[in-house]
């Protein structure tokens, strides 16, 4: 991207965005600083975080396992979106102190703030990949090339990682859904190692999924998250510094 674009970019997000609320920050306790605090802390957190996505996408998920993909999997996903997103908030404020844990109430704010921005972009996100699954299965009866089909597999394969930018953006940050979009894109390149990681998430995802059951990944989906914040701690602290007010 050129020096003008990226100026351009700036200045449409510069002062629209801003941080999504944060709990008041709690003065640190001696007790509770030990190794084995901390991985309770973890613990607790990622198994809390991990019950309540379950839940609230459990609407769409156990149909989707019992009857497996249909016309209506875009449908059944759609509460997938604002749990993840949920979920990414939660994880990404959690405390770090024993004695003053509120992961479900982290969770629960999440969901209010992001439910609605959260679906702004995952609907279109699940329309545009379902159109592109479906072309894919059928792609002997549309008479195209062969090489046709890796361009239409890439580009699903693209749109997932912008994705990935556009969830943890409309996540934790608060701008018009245009904005994180065109933000999403900008950090897809911008940040290389963080689309990597996101790939290789990605990648690990779909290996659990097709070597071992569907189910896995959403048993293990805290875990992913938390590591897809931790990869993606660079495009964080840049939307803070230089695009939120």
């Amino acid at each position: 991207m050129s020096a003008d674009a990226q100026l351009r970019l700036r200045s449409a997000a510069q002062g629209r965005g801003e941080l999504r609320d944060q709990p008041p920050t709690t003065r640190t306790r001696e007790f509770g600083s030990g190794p084995l605090s901390k991985a309770a802390v973890l613990i607790h957190t990622l198994l809390t975080t991990e019950a309540l996505l379950l839940i609230t996408a459990a609407p769409g998920l156990i149909p989707l396992f019992l009857i497996g993909p249909t016309p209506l999997t875009a449908l059944f996903l759609l509460p997938l979106g604002p749990a993840t997103s949920a979920a990414l908030y939660a994880l990404h404020h959690r405390g770090t102190d024993l004695t003053d844990l509120h992961p479900a109430r982290l969770y629960l704010q999440g969901l209010r703030l992001n439910t609605l921005p959260a679906l702004k972009l995952w609907t279109p996100l699940l329309i545009w990949l379902t159109v592109t699954a479906f072309t894919l299965t059928h792609f002997r009866s549309t008479g195209l090339p062969t090489w046709w089909a890796l361009i239409i597999a890439a580009t699903a394969l693209t749109t997932l990682l912008w994705g990935a930018h556009a969830l943890i953006l409309t996540s934790l940050f608060t701008f018009r859904a245009r904005d994180t979009a065109r933000l999403s894109a900008y950090f897809l390149l911008r940040h290389g190692r963080v689309t990597l990681g996101a790939l290789s998430l990605l990648i690990l995802t779909g290996a659990m999924t097709a070597l071992l059951t569907e189910a896995l990944p959403a048993l293990l989906s805290a875990p992913l998250l938390l590591s897809l914040l931790h990869t993606a701690r660079p495009v964080i602290a840049e939307t803070k510094e230089d695009f939120t007010a």
